[in-house]
């Protein structure tokens, strides 16, 4: 739970904001871009939704959550047998205009990512006085 100061996520909000992104985000963008193209833009995205629906959940009910959330949702991707014609595929974002297929699936990948360093920077951070004197060879810390 631990986090970096007010406006800032903990390792449990990261899960439930990847969770919203399994649910309302990735594959329904999928879909609506397969579907519509550019005639109907993706929906926007909910960035803070996990702090309304995750309350009272456990971190390990979120992770569960997310790994079959997950699975699905990759279970779906693999069932559509998309080509690297279907990757130049076009959609459209209520802020950013025309997108591809392609672009899209690679934003997933970084966004997890992206995540995943977030949750490794708060976490190590939580032990910047405890190290002592190998913070000096601990960049993470800060």
């Amino acid at each position: 739970m631990a986090n970096d100061g007010p406006s800032t996520w903990s390792a449990y909000d990261v899960v439930g904001h990847l969770i919203h992104g399994e649910r309302t985000d990735w594959m329904p963008r999928v879909r609506r871009i397969l579907e519509k193209g550019t005639s109907v833009p993706v929906d926007s995205f909910d960035r803070d939704a996990q702090f309304r629906q995750s309350g009272g959940k456990s971190l390990r009910e979120l992770l569960e959550e997310f790994d079959e959330l997950r699975a699905a949702n990759l279970r779906e991707l693999e069932s559509l047998h998309l080509t690297a014609l279907d990757m130049s595929r076009e959609g459209m974002h209520p802020e950013l205009g025309v997108v591809t297929l392609g672009q899209l699936l690679a934003t997933w990948v970084a966004h997890d990512l992206n995540h995943i360093g977030q949750v490794v920077e708060v976490m190590s951070r939580q032990y910047r006085e405890a190290v002592g004197p190998w913070r000096a060879f601990l960049d993470i810390l800060g």
